[in-house]
């Protein structure tokens, strides 16, 4: 896959090049400990899908800016700091294959670590009077805060219908992404529709990807993520609901049943896994994936044409492609 994202970055390599330096940059402070923690972190970075889409989507509709490196940077300190929230509150040792930094630092240090990165992205955007990104980004940190909350409060009760779980990762996941698509937008041209547009092109898209990490739940490669994990966690994802919804009773009770109670137990989530498998929850699942990425293809058509265009046809057809 790295060879098709190398296609996907050759419009903005040389900005993307620039960008990282800024990122260090931005990241930087008078504290040597916090030093070497954002230096481990730079290191290990991930494939910068979120600052992609912010340079694509800028290059759409017009020149890259100082302005654009920052809604950049912006997005992947904020990003970066739902992430470090994210494994302690998860207790997850491992990130991309590399331990996290609760499992080196310990829980206090990573939550203010990712504290210290949540401020550093919010003064970048008000030291340079970026106002619209600030709102834009804000709103993405609430919505995120809000998505993760409510799969927690649905986890308890496994009572989650479809429309709940779309609403779940249009916070959870898809606002960064389309953030990141709108401060793009927003970092050339302050056009409210064309930022709209954007941040509409990008929801759709993180719907997708989204959908597409929850099937990898379900499949046999190894790709860094456990397999049942979501399962093991009580995180209702659509090729579960679809499979609880369209079962007899009893079946849907022992299901439930295993995922209350016998989560810990691989042979029954192996059980589950297979349900869904035997019941069309994954074709399902794909079909809704696909949905949502024909909208995205849809609005996509109605921006200008050009190289940026291109590239970020090929991003939305990786995003559902990739296998990890």
């Amino acid at each position: 896959m790295s060879k098709a994202l190398d296609e996907i970055k050759s419009p903005i390599l040389h900005e993307l090049e620039i960008f990282e330096q800024r990122l260090k940059e931005n990241m930087k402070s008078k504290v040597a400990l916090l030093d070497t923690i954002t230096h481990y972190i730079v290191q290990r970075k991930g494939k910068q899908i979120r600052p992609m889409f912010v340079f694509l989507t800028a290059k759409l509709f017009g020149e890259i800016t100082d302005s654009t490196y920052n809604a950049a940077s912006l997005v992947e300190l904020l990003h970066t700091a739902t992430l470090v929230h994210d494994d302690v509150v998860d207790e997850s040792y491992q990130r991309r294959g590399f331990l996290s930094i609760n499992a080196v630092w310990k829980n206090k240090i990573a939550v203010l670590v990712g504290d210290y990165l949540l401020s550093k992205g919010l003064l970048l955007a008000v030291d340079n009077k970026h106002f619209t990104q600030l709102q834009i980004l804000s709103n993405a940190v609430r919505d995120m805060s809000e998505g993760e909350l409510l799969q927690i409060e649905k986890a308890r009760r496994l009572d989650i219908k479809e429309d709940i779980y779309f609403e779940i990762i249009r916070q959870k996941t898809a606002s960064l992404i389309s953030s990141a698509c709108a401060c793009g937008a927003a970092s050339v041209t302050s056009d409210e529709t064309i930022i709209a547009k954007a941040k509409l092109l990008g929801e759709k898209i993180g719907m997708a990807f989204q959908i597409k990490d929850d099937l990898f739940d379900y499949g046999d490669t190894e790709i860094g993520k456990p397999r049942g994990i979501d399962i093991k966690e009580r995180k209702m994802t659509l090729p579960l609901i679809y499979t609880l919804n369209n079962c007899d009773p009893a079946t849907r009770r022992k299901i439930i049943n295993i995922v209350k109670n016998e989560n810990d137990q691989p042979q029954k989530v192996n059980e589950v896994i297979a349900f869904v498998k035997k019941s069309g929850g994954l074709e399902y699942t794909e079909k809704i994936m696909l949905n949502f990425r024909n909208e995205a293809i849809s609005i996509l058509a109605s921006m200008p044409a050009g190289e940026a265009n291109q590239s970020l046809l090929k991003l939305i057809d990786y995003t559902i492609d990739r296998t990890i």
